[in-house]
Protein backbone atom coordinates (compact mmCIF):
# COMPACT_ATOMS: atom_id res chain seq x y z
CA UNK A 1 0.00 0.00 0.00
CA UNK A 2 1.73 3.46 -1.05
CA UNK A 3 1.65 5.78 1.73
CA UNK A 4 -0.55 8.46 0.13
CA UNK A 5 -3.39 5.81 0.30
CA UNK A 6 -3.35 5.63 4.23
CA UNK A 7 -3.10 9.12 4.21
CA UNK A 8 -5.98 10.86 6.22
CA UNK A 9 -8.57 12.58 4.05
CA UNK A 10 -11.24 15.29 5.16
CA UNK A 11 -14.34 16.36 3.31
CA UNK A 12 -14.88 20.64 3.95
CA UNK A 13 -17.85 19.57 6.31
CA UNK A 14 -15.59 16.73 8.22
CA UNK A 15 -13.08 19.21 8.57
CA UNK A 16 -14.78 22.42 9.67
CA UNK A 17 -16.05 19.97 12.16
CA UNK A 18 -13.39 18.87 13.42
CA UNK A 19 -12.35 22.81 13.82
CA UNK A 20 -15.96 23.24 15.22
CA UNK A 21 -16.63 25.93 12.66
CA UNK A 22 -18.96 26.27 9.48
CA UNK A 23 -18.02 25.03 6.06
CA UNK A 24 -18.14 28.71 4.54
CA UNK A 25 -14.94 29.57 6.68
CA UNK A 26 -12.73 27.28 4.57
CA UNK A 27 -13.96 28.06 1.52
CA UNK A 28 -13.77 31.90 2.11
CA UNK A 29 -10.34 30.96 3.56
CA UNK A 30 -9.53 29.33 0.46
CA UNK A 31 -11.33 32.23 -1.61
CA UNK A 32 -8.46 34.22 0.47
CA UNK A 33 -5.44 32.13 -0.81
CA UNK A 34 -5.11 30.89 3.33
CA UNK A 35 -5.63 27.29 1.54
CA UNK A 36 -5.87 24.43 -1.88
CA UNK A 37 -7.57 21.87 -0.90
CA UNK A 38 -7.02 18.80 -3.55
CA UNK A 39 -10.10 18.24 -5.85
CA UNK A 40 -12.41 14.07 -6.54
CA UNK A 41 -12.97 13.67 -9.69
CA UNK A 42 -16.67 15.13 -9.15
CA UNK A 43 -14.70 18.20 -8.26
CA UNK A 44 -15.33 18.32 -3.90
CA UNK A 45 -12.90 19.50 -1.75
CA UNK A 46 -10.67 17.09 -0.48
CA UNK A 47 -8.69 18.07 2.61
CA UNK A 48 -5.05 16.06 3.92
CA UNK A 49 -3.43 16.28 6.87
CA UNK A 50 -1.26 18.85 5.76
CA UNK A 51 -4.24 21.26 4.70
CA UNK A 52 -5.37 20.03 8.80
CA UNK A 53 -2.04 21.62 10.06
CA UNK A 54 -2.34 24.85 8.32
CA UNK A 55 -5.95 25.38 9.40
CA UNK A 56 -4.71 24.64 12.84
CA UNK A 57 -1.94 27.73 11.97
CA UNK A 58 -4.21 30.05 10.52
CA UNK A 59 -6.57 29.35 13.61
CA UNK A 60 -3.56 30.04 16.25
CA UNK A 61 -2.15 33.12 14.54
CA UNK A 62 -5.63 34.75 14.45
CA UNK A 63 -5.96 34.07 18.30
CA UNK A 64 -2.27 36.00 18.42
CA UNK A 65 -4.40 38.82 17.02
CA UNK A 66 -3.20 38.23 13.09
CA UNK A 67 -5.13 39.60 10.08
CA UNK A 68 -5.80 37.34 7.25
CA UNK A 69 -3.65 39.21 5.19
CA UNK A 70 -0.80 38.94 7.72
CA UNK A 71 -1.47 35.19 7.84
CA UNK A 72 -1.63 34.42 4.03
CA UNK A 73 2.42 36.38 4.36
CA UNK A 74 3.00 33.30 6.76
CA UNK A 75 1.95 30.51 5.22
CA UNK A 76 3.18 32.13 1.69
CA UNK A 77 6.80 30.31 1.36
CA UNK A 78 7.17 32.76 -1.50
CA UNK A 79 6.17 35.73 0.33
CA UNK A 80 9.04 38.00 0.34
CA UNK A 81 7.60 40.36 3.22
CA UNK A 82 7.21 38.06 6.06
CA UNK A 83 9.75 39.79 7.95
CA UNK A 84 8.28 42.80 7.94
CA UNK A 85 4.24 41.78 8.10
CA UNK A 86 5.93 40.09 11.19
CA UNK A 87 7.31 43.43 12.51
CA UNK A 88 3.98 45.13 11.92
CA UNK A 89 2.36 42.62 14.02
CA UNK A 90 5.00 42.93 16.95
CA UNK A 91 4.67 47.01 16.43
CA UNK A 92 1.03 47.01 17.01
CA UNK A 93 1.02 44.21 20.01
CA UNK A 94 3.56 46.99 21.26
CA UNK A 95 0.95 49.85 20.66
CA UNK A 96 -2.16 47.66 21.85
CA UNK A 97 0.11 46.70 25.26
CA UNK A 98 0.80 50.65 26.22
CA UNK A 99 -3.48 51.18 25.64
CA UNK A 100 -3.90 48.09 27.78
CA UNK A 101 -1.29 49.38 30.61
CA UNK A 102 -3.22 52.95 30.30
CA UNK A 103 -6.41 51.60 30.55
CA UNK A 104 -5.16 49.53 33.87
CA UNK A 105 -3.82 52.58 35.45
CA UNK A 106 -7.08 54.48 34.59
CA UNK A 107 -9.23 52.05 36.08
CA UNK A 108 -6.58 51.54 39.47
CA UNK A 109 -6.77 55.22 39.92
CA UNK A 110 -10.82 55.03 39.53
CA UNK A 111 -11.24 52.23 41.89
CA UNK A 112 -8.63 53.92 44.54
CA UNK A 113 -10.04 57.32 44.42
CA UNK A 114 -11.82 59.13 47.27
CA UNK A 115 -14.15 60.97 44.58
CA UNK A 116 -17.21 58.66 43.69
CA UNK A 117 -17.94 60.59 40.14
CA UNK A 118 -14.19 60.16 38.74
CA UNK A 119 -15.26 63.33 36.77
CA UNK A 120 -14.49 65.43 39.77
CA UNK A 121 -11.60 63.68 40.97
CA UNK A 122 -8.64 66.25 40.78
CA UNK A 123 -5.75 63.68 39.81
CA UNK A 124 -8.16 62.41 36.63
CA UNK A 125 -9.26 65.70 35.90
CA UNK A 126 -5.10 67.22 35.68
CA UNK A 127 -4.70 64.34 32.79
CA UNK A 128 -7.76 64.92 30.95
CA UNK A 129 -7.39 68.94 31.06
CA UNK A 130 -5.21 68.26 27.87
CA UNK A 131 -8.07 66.72 25.90
CA UNK A 132 -10.86 69.50 27.20
CA UNK A 133 -8.11 72.20 26.06
CA UNK A 134 -7.97 70.25 22.01
CA UNK A 135 -4.34 69.90 22.79
CA UNK A 136 -4.77 65.99 22.96
CA UNK A 137 -7.37 62.90 22.32
CA UNK A 138 -7.36 59.99 24.06
CA UNK A 139 -6.28 58.30 26.83
CA UNK A 140 -3.02 59.87 28.67
CA UNK A 141 0.15 58.37 27.64
CA UNK A 142 2.10 55.42 29.75
CA UNK A 143 3.75 57.07 32.46
CA UNK A 144 1.31 59.46 33.61
CA UNK A 145 0.80 59.57 37.33
CA UNK A 146 -2.47 59.28 38.48
CA UNK A 147 -1.91 57.59 41.10
CA UNK A 148 -0.58 60.94 43.06
CA UNK A 149 -4.36 61.85 43.38
CA UNK A 150 -5.94 58.78 45.25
Amino acid sequence: MKSNEREIRWSVGELAERFGFETHVLRYWEDMGLLSPQRDPAGRRVYSEDDAYRVAAIITNKSAGMSLEQIRTLVDATAEDRRAALRAHLDELDRRQAEIEVSRRLTEHALECRAHDITTCPGFQGHMEDIVEGTRRGLPLPGSHLHRYA
